[in-house]
Order: structure tokens, then sequence, then C-alpha cells
């Protein structure tokens, strides 16, 4: 018990009661986010070893520009370790989500953030939104995260945002994982369970785009084959900020 005690005398007050209207979270140094990347610095006629290191094909050219699909990107460190111009780094910026798929890609200059839900239903759920959690073959990283979301550091339901038990109960998805077959029958009969007007929240690189996972012949690279997703929280698992982020975003809570 002793140890106990002075563990959280260490670790002192922690948790993130000024987001989303105060100075941005410290972040872990280790903690990557939003993607820089600097066409001053970039060669692409000369170097192609970021585009050529990346594991998912996230890093690619498109007219002699250098593009990141945040939607396919892990976040792991092996475009900008492989680039020796400093051209691509990760910042400490927790602010990802996006409302379109094609937003999600990354270039040189701001990208576009998560907007609004259209009028009628921010005034349905932008005082309490309630969200059954599929987890559709994920490996439980994306799902960890969403648990701590709910916790006393990030505590969501301030915000009157929860997870609930059954999609009865919901006003829409919260997908994880790259939807393997094994799964699929279940996500739909989730998604006809939970009552109209619903949304979907596809959380994470696999429920996005397949991950690591994507063309494997026994999963369906993401939730947008069968479902319209209502937005889209990269990472690779997204951090509980990130993905609180997103949904006040999403909701009308955070404008800008």
């Amino acid at each position: 018990m002793l140890r106990e005690l002075m563990t959280r005398i260490r670790q002192g007050h922690q948790t993130a009661d000024a987001f989303p209207d105060g100075p941005p979270p410290a972040m872990p140094e280790r903690f990557r986010g939003a993607p820089e990347i600097d066409p001053a610095r970039c060669k692409p006629a000369a170097c192609a070893r970021c585009v050529e290191a990346c594991p998912t094909q996230a890093a690619r050219m498109e007219g002699g520009e250098l593009k990141l699909d945040l939607g396919r990107c892990l976040f792991c460190p092996a475009c900008a370790e492989a680039c020796g111009e400093g051209a691509l780094t990760f910042t400490q910026d927790i602010r990802l989500a996006a409302s379109k798929r094609e937003e999600l890609v990354a270039g040189a200059g701001p990208r576009k953030l998560a907007t609004a839900l259209p009028e009628e239903l921010r005034a349905l759920f932008g005082r309490s939104l309630k969200l059954r959690q599929v987890s559709a073959g994920g490996c439980n990283g994306c799902e960890a995260e969403i648990t701590a979301m709910n916790n006393v550091v990030f505590d969501a339901s301030r915000f009157g945002v929860q997870v609930v038990a059954s999609p009865r109960h919901a006003d829409g998805l919260l997908v994880t994982g790259p939807v393997t077959e094994n799964m699929r029958r279940a996500l739909m009969k989730t998604w006809e369970a939970t009552p109209a007007p619903k949304i979907v929240i596809a959380a994470g690189a696999c429920a996005i785009s397949g991950g690591p996972y994507r063309g494997h012949p026994e999963q369906h690279d993401g939730v947008e084959k069968f479902l319209p997703v209502d937005l889209y929280i990269p990472g690779c698992p997204p951090h509980p900020l990130t993905i609180l982020d997103g949904l006040l975003r999403m909701i009308g809570r955070i404008k800008g």
C-alpha cells in the first residue's frame, strides 16, 4: 500500500481537464502526431527513401510532391528516419481526425480537420453522444485507448460522450479493426440494431484502410466498404485526446 501511495504522490495531478479550452496538453517526447512536410527540403527527383521505407504505402509521391496518407499511416518513424534531408517529421499535434477520407492525405501546408455534423444531427448528438464500440478484428490497441478515453484522466463523459453496452441505446458505432470476415456479419447486425439517425466513426488505421493487414484475403480493408463513415480518426492506435478531439469537432464542440 505504501508503494502505491508513493507512486500516486510522484505522479501528481494528471487530468486533462484543461482540454479543449486550455493550452495544448504536454505529450510524451516519443509521441508522434500530425506530420509536417517541408517541400524546400524534399528532393523527390533524387530521393524516394521515405516512400520505400513505408510498410503500408502511406508515403507516396504525387505530381513531384511528397504526400502522407494518414488513413494508412502506422505513425512508425520509418519514413522520417529514412529521410536524410529532414523533409518529413512528426509533430506532437494531436489533431488528426477528418470528415472525409481524402482529407486524411497530408502534404505541404495545413490539412483540413474534421468539421461538424449537419445542424439537425448536432441538435440530437451535441450534448449527449452514445456510441457502441465494435472491435471488428482489432488487436486491442485502439480498444485500449478508447477505454482510456473514459477514465478519470480524459473523462469523455464530461462532454456527454459515452460508450454503451447495447446498439439499441446508441447513436452510432465506433468501429476499430480491419473488419475481418468472421466479424463482418456481427458488424452489420450491430449497425442494423442501432436506431436511426445514426453515425459511424472509424478509429485507427485498420478501421480506415486495413492498416498493416491491408490486402489480406480474410479482412476487408476497413469499415468504409460496408458502412458510410462520418468521422475518420487515424492512428495506430490513436491517442485518447486524438479520439476526443475528433468527436468534439464532429458534434460542434471544437471549431477551427
